[in-house]
């Protein structure tokens, strides 16, 4: 197999086979392009005709290179063509009656030398391989779309696969400017088998009107700084794919969070299927477009609704990074704020915190000198609760521990006037056990912020079964004026952001326990697979092991779903005080300051 990879055929010229005959090309290799539609592959030569006069356009290459490009992609509609390719790609349908047959055909035209990947994400490469006459020349090579853009490429061995042929393509993969990542033969790989589980959930959410698609993709765009949410991606790949894609992976785990939704197949067998068909979750204007128009689920503007209460100032319990963000995004938007500690001196050292962040704003251009000393004026820091009772709405942001917010609650209950609202910031904890410490759970509401809270636009608007329509009113008109994007959700565990990421990050870790894949190659696959901007490990280091221990053990024990326990090398690195970037050593290890 020690050949060069110089003429390569792809078999199949959807949207993904013609990105990967476009990198080839463009790349310098003779591409032998197959699909039985002809219309198929003129509408492959017209995308590569159009890609190449837009880079022409941009001045990324000349007219001549384009000419050189557009020369070395041929199609044809008999597979034959593919005789003298030494590798050939298959992006056909995922089925593996389909993609068998193909693998039984090329076994007769192509040389034993040739190296045939299959580009499934779904499907077992392990039984594909197994139907081919010469079986250690099988393996996957996974794109990702739009695949001229994506720079990664995972390269998947079976148990049958020659090393020389894993070694041919990896370099072939550097070769096309690709991060190439080896992994084992498991359905969805690392990038779609962290990411379709999640996408799963999210549609389970939905289904479960938990939450509004928009809210729900909103969440996970601003909340974890994601390029498209959710529910958004699951119509760019398609309904049917996604469901095509869980099916195979529950097939092999059994893990219940791989269980398709049972909203895909109602899609699916509904021909909704997202973009490709112009409605999904979403509807578009039309088939293959990307704008979306409003339909009967799209949220309308309330008439009618309660009016929120007025709010003029407000009260800020906590000494720590989130209480200090919180009142200086209020105190930025106008609000007189107490910023409440245990001590006199806990809360001067937090305004000063305050403080410093105003100055480094002033230092980078993005506020003035007046606004900073104006901000920092309307904020007073108080050494007891004491002072909260002449607040509009009090918000607690202190220890992520049930009973110390219940205490807190049950202070604001005696100091807060009657009709003030009160919020906690939990990310984990019941709403309603915090109202409940209170003569008042009417007025109890959650306001989640994210960490850093002047930078992060996301707030989740938790009310309880015993909030009140006007509480919830008055805090949304609060996230507008403060200026960020408010999202509804129940009061359960994890709300929107939390209950999607976790389980995700929870999965990643299995992943290693498992000794399925590296901590570099996974984060690597998120970044480079699923514009993620950090890999799961770089963000478990960042947020705390700690931390995300508690949160999942939170999750698990609310849904009681087996798959939702705690990755045992997660315990175990919080067992070991391995907590992170604050210890030191979490996943990876750190220079200590």
């Amino acid at each position: 197999m020690d050949i060069p990879l110089s003429t390569i055929a792809v078999v199949g010229l959807g949207t993904m086979g013609t990105g990967i005959a476009e990198v080839l090309a463009r790349a310098g290799r003779e591409v032998i392009g197959i699909d039985i539609s002809e219309a198929a592959a003129r509408q492959a030569v017209a995308a590569l005709e159009a890609s190449t006069a837009r880079a022409v356009q941009k001045g990324r290459i000349t007219e001549s290179e384009r000419h050189d490009v557009l020369a070395r992609f041929r199609t044809f509609s008999d597979l034959q063509a593919a005789a003298d390719a030494q590798l050939v790609i298959e992006v056909v349908p995922e089925s593996y009656e389909i993609k068998q047959q193909l693998f039984r055909e090329l076994d007769a035209i192509t040389s034993p030398t040739a190296i045939l990947a299959t580009g499934t994400n779904a499907l077992s490469v392990t039984r594909l391989a197994a139907e081919s006459q010469h079986p250690e020349r099988v393996l996957g090579l996974h794109f990702f779309n739009p695949a001229p853009a994506m720079k990664l490429v995972e390269v998947v061995s079976s148990v049958l696969t020659a090393p020389p042929a894993v070694e041919a393509v990896t370099e072939l993969a550097r070769e096309l400017g690709k991060e190439p990542v080896a992994v084992g033969d498991r359905p969805g790989f690392v990038a779609d088998g962290l990411l379709f589980g999640y996408l799963n959930q999210a549609a389970a959410m939905y289904e479960a009107s938990y939450a509004s698609r928009e809210d729900i993709d909103a969440a996970m765009k601003l909340g974890c700084g994601l390029p498209m949410g959710p529910l958004a991606l699951l119509d760019l790949i398609g309904v049917d794919t996604a469901r095509t894609v869980l099916e195979a992976m529950y097939s092999e785990s059994h893990d219940r969070l791989h269980a398709p939704a049972p909203i895909l197949k109602q899609l699916s067998e509904a021909g909704l299927t997202g973009r490709k068909s112009g409605r999904g979750f979403y509807t578009y204007a039309a088939p293959g477009s990307q704008t979306v128009v409003p339909d009967t689920k799209t949220p309308q503007e309330s008439t009618g609704a309660a009016t929120g209460r007025t709010v003029r100032s407000v009260g800020v319990a906590g000494s720590g990074t989130m209480a200090s963000g919180i009142a200086e995004v209020f105190a930025k938007a106008g609000y007189d704020v107490v910023l409440a500690a245990r001590s006199q001196e806990k809360a001067d050292t937090a305004k000063g915190r305050i403080a410093k962040s105003l100055e480094r704003s002033v230092t980078k251009g993005r506020l003035t000198a007046e606004a900073r000393d104006e901000t920092l004026a309307r904020i007073t820091a108080a050494g007891s609760l004491d002072s909260f009772d002449d607040v509009d709405l009090a918000v607690e942001a202190v220890a992520e521990d049930l009973a110390v917010k219940q205490q807190l609650f049950a202070t604001l209950d005696k100091v807060c006037k009657p009709g003030a609202v009160l919020a906690t910031t939990t990310s984990s904890l019941p709403v309603v056990a915090c109202a409940r410490a209170t003569s008042r759970p009417q007025d109890v509401i959650g306001m989640h912020f994210f960490n850093p809270a002047p930078a992060m636009k996301l707030v989740e608007v938790v009310r309880t079964v015993l909030t009140d329509d006007d509480v919830h009113a008055t805090v949304r008109e609060v996230c507008g004026k403060i200026r960020k994007h408010p999202v509804d959700c129940g009061d359960r565990a994890g709300f929107i952001v939390n209950a999607l990421l976790f389980p995700y990050l929870n999965n990643a870790i299995k992943m290693v326990g498992e000794h399925y894949a590296t901590l570099d190659d996974i984060d690597a696959a998120m970044k480079l697979g699923g514009g993620y901007p950090m890999g799961p490990f770089e963000l478990l280091d960042v947020v705390g092991l700690d931390v995300s221990l508690a949160i999942e053990k939170v999750l698990h024990s609310e849904f009681r779903d087996p798959g939702l326990a705690p990755a045992p090398l997660l315990e175990h690195l919080v067992a070991a005080g391995c907590l992170g970037r604050k210890t030191g050593r979490g996943f990876r290890e750190y220079a200590r300051r």
